[in-house]
């Protein structure tokens, strides 16, 4: 009996000290998830993506370049004709790639940008059999032409790789671009941009807006409520990203907002699309970045 009491006595001993705040070692750091495609979208535990829909990963690896090869069929490309483009993803060691993430409903992202910011393509070449990707297009006159190729290697992190191609018979010339907000009719809305601040700064983030009237029957576009590019006037920059905010309820709010941070000082071009009753609306906008003063 005595032993068994004193057994009691030292139970609620330990009971007490634990409930009366006593040392019980260091508590274990919280994990941290975050968002492949998106860096920015943290969560202390595992999920989805509000903006692009990805798997949330386990502190996210660094980035490692894994490298994009062209080729084009036929070399010199003619305006207005058929144009094979066929892209192979090699690893860092140089072994081919033939596996790849989904990222907004595609294996891989196309842009296709001219010199002179007037044609504009979002497309998606097709894996094959092979591991390399292919995509047909036509070009519409000489010059240079800029793409972004956005994939994401499994096993790596997500990639945007620039490449320029070139039809002969142009020159290349920085274009020269005029700022123009003005509200657009893009396929079956109006698109209305409100920037903030009015003036961007190269380096600081813009909040831009974009106000859908009508915005009824607005729908997920390749997995996010909107896709944006923004493209600088010499082609140096290209940039591909989603709205801030994912929506509420079964649709987004009239606005749609994007976060964006300039690297430059120079006039942007900014292809904005959307999809509406099974429509895709592409609104073209043109803005003008100054340095931070």
């Amino acid at each position: 009996m005595r032993l068994a009491a004193a057994g009691a006595l030292f139970l609620l001993a330990v009971l007490v000290a634990g409930q009366t705040g006593a040392p019980q070692g260091p508590a274990a750091p919280p994990l941290d998830y975050v968002c492949p495609m998106d860096p920015g979208v943290r969560s202390a535990g595992p999920g989805k993506c509000p903006r692009c829909g990805m798997t949330l990963v386990l502190r996210i690896p660094d980035a490692v370049e894994y490298p994009l090869d062209l080729a084009l069929k036929p070399r010199a490309p003619k305006p207005h004709e058929p144009l094979e483009l066929t892209f192979r993803v090699k690893d860092p060691a140089g072994a081919p790639v033939r596996k790849f993430e989904t990222v907004h409903q595609k294996l891989f992202h196309l842009f296709i940008v001219s010199q002179d910011l007037e044609f504009f393509v979002h497309g998606h070449p097709e894996l094959t059999g092979d591991g390399s990707f292919r995509y047909r297009a036509s070009l519409p006159a000489p010059g240079m032409y800029r793409l972004l190729g956005d994939y994401y290697p499994a096993g790596g992190t997500p990639q945007l790789t620039v490449k320029s191609i070139f039809v002969p018979g142009g020159r290349w010339q920085t274009a020269h671009l005029t700022p123009d907000l003005a509200t657009r009719h893009a396929g079956n809305t109006d698109v209305e941009l409100t920037i903030e601040p009015p003036a961007p700064w190269a380096g600081v983030k813009t909040t831009l807006s974009f106000r859908l009237n009508p915005a009824d029957g607005l729908e997920p576009y390749l997995g996010a409520w909107a896709h944006m590019l923004a493209a600088s006037d010499d082609l140096i920059d290209m940039i591909h990203t989603h709205p801030f905010q994912p929506g509420a309820g079964a649709g987004p709010e009239p606005v749609v907002q994007f976060n964006v941070i300039f690297p430059r000082a120079r006039t942007y071009r900014l292809w904005v699309q959307f999809q509406r009753k099974g429509m895709v609306n592409t609104a073209v906008f043109t803005v003008l970045v100054a340095e931070l003063q």
